[in-house]
């Protein structure tokens, strides 16, 4: 296969990505997504090569900077603070990046925006959304609430669009509402202020990916779904002036794999006494000298000096595991930072990682069943149901969809339309890592920004 370039030049005054999490080639045809293949025509079309590991904030974070998880540092979802000895997941105010909506605004001077993107508060871009619900001590719903750019657009979109429907953003409720009310906010966005680089992301396919799996009936329907609210995106984008000069850039952040094998490392650690418990049953991660954040198809092994090998031994036995990545490991897959592990588990193509420790139900923590993603120390994907003694199931053998591995099979997408696109050749995937030097050199901002990418742009160079 050829690499794709890029050889017609154009000069788009105005790019839209489009991050439809979950959204492969193959899924793009005129019979199930319409709307899609109206303005990415088949050759506009290749796969994109997600970063190891293929999971939201390492995605999202390479596609926004040009950088790998080994730059970047952003290895999960979640973090291991070694200091504190805590792991948190879905932190929303992370510093320390520079991704190209703030670049492009600071340096620039272009007007950008971002929606909906992990750890958006407090970013430069001139408009920006993320939900910010206010909790108590407990991590306890008190009240609604978005982080904007301007302060106060918030209000302005409540006004218009009701508050956003967090409970169907993510848990047992998820559903299409909240990639409406998205979409709803960035027409407004484009109408108030016009932006030059707006990036939207698009989560609704993610939870059918998980739940029902990407061979499912359920996802076929949800690809029609998504394909109509885009249709009511673009069309409103098509009556703006500047429709003519408007690039639309199509990313996914990772495909799905077909799952039907949950693997529970730290319930191995446990039973090798690496892995401590309270008396609440909660990990007492500080006490112990192994366990393991899971993330999907990733696990990151943290252990103390000394115990690396007992954990190794220790998982030995759990059968589903592809791959155990020591430092030479990390620096083959591109996740060689120090935020990462000391030994990298990879799951193989139909199984999973699940956080729990315990095997009888009596010896969960309390927030086994509850809908508390900061509380856990690895990502529950059970909580897309509903359980039999509270909010979420303990069942996972319920989930059939994953991801975090990365192969050809669950590559995502990379496309480009709209009126000011320029052609696509090549049918090879496009890097992850490329996406934003490609955009910097489309937008006419090679030169202009500091950053530093890992990825090349995809044009063949001066005509």
């Amino acid at each position: 296969m050829s690499e794709p370039t890029i050889s017609e030049s154009t000069d788009p005054g105005r790019t839209i990505v489009l991050d439809v999490v979950g959204l492969q080639p193959d899924h793009v045809d005129p019979e199930r997504t319409p709307t899609l293949a109206s303005h990415f025509s088949t050759d506009s079309l290749t796969d994109l090569r997600p970063p190891f590991p293929a999971v939201t904030v390492p995605a999202q974070t390479t596609l926004a900077t040009g950088q790998r998880p080994s730059t970047h540092g952003d290895v999960s979802s979640g973090e291991y603070d070694r200091d504190r000895q805590t792991a948190e997941f879905w932190e929303r105010d992370r510093d320390g990046r520079q991704r190209i909506w703030e670049a492009a605004s600071d340096e620039a001077g272009l007007t950008t925006g971002a929606f909906n993107f992990q750890h958006l508060i407090g970013t430069s871009a001139d408009v920006a959304v993320t939900p910010s619900p206010i909790e108590d001590e407990n991590n306890d719903l008190i009240e609604m609430n978005c982080w904007t750019n301007p302060d106060g657009f918030y209000d302005d979109l409540y006004e218009d669009l009701g508050h956003f429907p967090l409970h169907n953003y993510w848990g047992p409720g998820a559903n299409e509402e909240g990639t409406r009310w998205i979409l709803a906010a960035a027409r407004e966005a484009v109408d108030r202020f016009d932006p030059d680089l707006l990036w939207i992301y698009i989560p609704h396919l993610d939870y059918v990916g998980q739940s029902d799996g990407p061979e499912s009936d359920a996802f076929g329907e949800e690809l029609a779904v998504v394909d109509d609210l885009l249709e009511t995106f673009l069309s409103h984008l098509a009556e703006t002036d500047r429709w003519d000069e408007t690039l639309l850039a199509l990313v996914s952040e990772y495909g799905f794999h077909e799952v039907d094998r949950p693997l529970f490392p730290n319930r191995a650690l446990h039973e090798a006494g690496l892995l401590e418990t309270d008396a609440d049953g909660d990990a007492d991660i500080a006490g112990s000298d192994a366990f393991a954040m899971v993330d999907h198809q990733i696990a990151h092994v943290y252990a103390d000096e000394g115990a690396i090998d007992a954990a190794r031994d220790a998982l030995a036995g759990l059968e589903g595991i592809d791959a155990v990545l020591d430092d030479s490991g990390k620096a083959d897959y591109g996740v060689d930072h120090p935020n990462a592990g000391d030994l990298v588990l990879v799951a193989e193509s139909d199984a999973w990682f699940q956080y729990y420790w315990w095997a009888d139900r009596a010896d969960a923590p309390p927030y086994a069943t509850e809908m508390d993603i900061h509380a856990k120390p690895g990502f529950d994907p059970c909580e897309l149901f509903f359980g039999d003694e509270g909010l979420v199931s303990l069942d996972p053998s319920k989930i059939s969809g994953s991801h975090g591995r990365v192969d050809e099979s669950a590559f995502g997408c990379f496309g480009l339309g709209g009126p000011a696109a320029p052609a696509l050749e090549g049918d090879g995937p496009v890097d992850a890592t490329d996406v934003t030097p490609t955009l910097v050199d489309l937008l006419g901002l090679e030169g202009q920004l500091s950053m530093a990418f890992d990825g090349r742009p995809l044009r063949n160079g001066p005509e």
